[in-house]
């Protein structure tokens, strides 16, 4: 009898240890912000749906990436199966047993609740909204029947300003991130890792975006650059801008017969050495270079900080500092 009590107090306490282990694993609000925020911003630039509201409404209804739906079907709109063919995932919601969207991958989330949103008649007006008006874009979500929770608008408008997000819309830092200063934010290891499909990356922050030549040019990290058009090259690029043979390949560390990619980013001016932000998160596909270029810094720093090899290739998940690591 003493002996079955000890194993039951046994197997108890590891049962409290493994919850104690999987709570552990749980993402914060501010984690999740960090693994995200580039995404919401990246699609902002494409959909006109405010960054602030795609993270507020990817916050509250994937429960910050830790709800069920979420990591096992990586659904973080909670976005149910009408007129949808592909994959479902079966949960109680309103009711019994609803049909929620299942996705490869977290991305495809993302980028099927803006085309959710755009093709969809009763949302079309939202977009007549000024993109930093995330209190007209959070009350209308709530008019257009996205939610029925009657206090649905006035959850995203607290998310939104308790962590800053309006800052996104206009190429800000939220608070969380901007008050770490140089200190990491944490990443549990066994969090849900961004993973993507290889793309031409979109830059994270626009800045005084501004016509020449013909072409947008904008800045990433404090420098001018523009993207590539189908059928550009560098000489091509450097001609139409009246810059020496020799300027374009370096600066964007690149061999000058390099094939250019539309929507490439190309630099027209050398890079910073460090980047705004300490870190970022390596996706599915990411190099030294796609990161270097991607935040406006020199490859050759990227290298340094982070220790690598500039062929060497990069883990999904994997930190990679874009300034010295103190």
């Amino acid at each position: 009898m003493f002996m079955k009590r000890i194993w039951v107090f046994i197997i108890s306490l590891f049962l409290c240890t493994e919850m104690f282990a999987l709570e552990a694993k749980k993402l914060s609000r501010e984690e999740y912000i960090m693994m995200y925020k580039d995404e919401a911003i990246r699609d902002m630039q494409l959909s006109g749906i405010p960054a602030s509201i795609k993270m507020a409404q990817a916050l509250l209804e994937s429960s910050n990436g830790n709800s069920p739906l979420a990591r096992e079907a990586n659904n973080h709109f909670g976005i149910k199966c009408s007129n949808w063919n592909g994959p479902g995932y079966i949960q109680d919601d309103d009711t019994k047993d609803e049909c929620f969207r299942k996705y490869p991958s977290v991305f495809d989330s993302y980028k099927d609740h803006s085309n959710f949103l755009r093709t969809r008649p009763r949302y079309a007006f939202l977009f007549e909204y000024d993109r930093t008006d995330y209190k007209a874009w959070a009350k209308g979500l709530k008019q257009a029947g996205y939610a029925t929770s009657p206090t649905y608008a006035e959850k995203l408008i607290k998310i939104i300003e308790d962590f800053e997000l309006y800052k996104l819309d206009t190429g800000g830092m939220p608070a969380p991130l901007a008050s770490a200063g140089n200190k990491d934010i944490s990443i549990p290891v066994d969090a849900p890792v961004p993973v993507r499909e290889t793309v031409i990356h979109k830059p994270s922050v626009s800045e005084g975006i501004s016509i020449g030549k013909d072409r947008k040019v904008f800045q990433i990290n404090g420098t001018d650059c523009i993207y590539a058009r189908k059928g550009d090259n560098l000489q091509k690029i450097a001609n139409e801008f009246e810059l020496g043979h020799w300027q374009l390949p370096r600066y964007n560390e690149m061999d000058p017969t390099t094939p250019l990619a539309e929507g490439q980013i190309v630099y027209l001016k050398p890079k910073k050495n460090c980047g705004q932000k300490n870190l970022v998160i390596a996706r599915e596909g990411d190099t030294p270079h796609s990161i270097a270029q991607s935040h406006g810094v020199k490859l050759k720093s990227v290298l340094k900080y982070n220790n690598i090899q500039e062929g060497e290739a990069l883990k999904p998940g994997q930190k990679i500092y874009l300034k010295k690591n103190s």
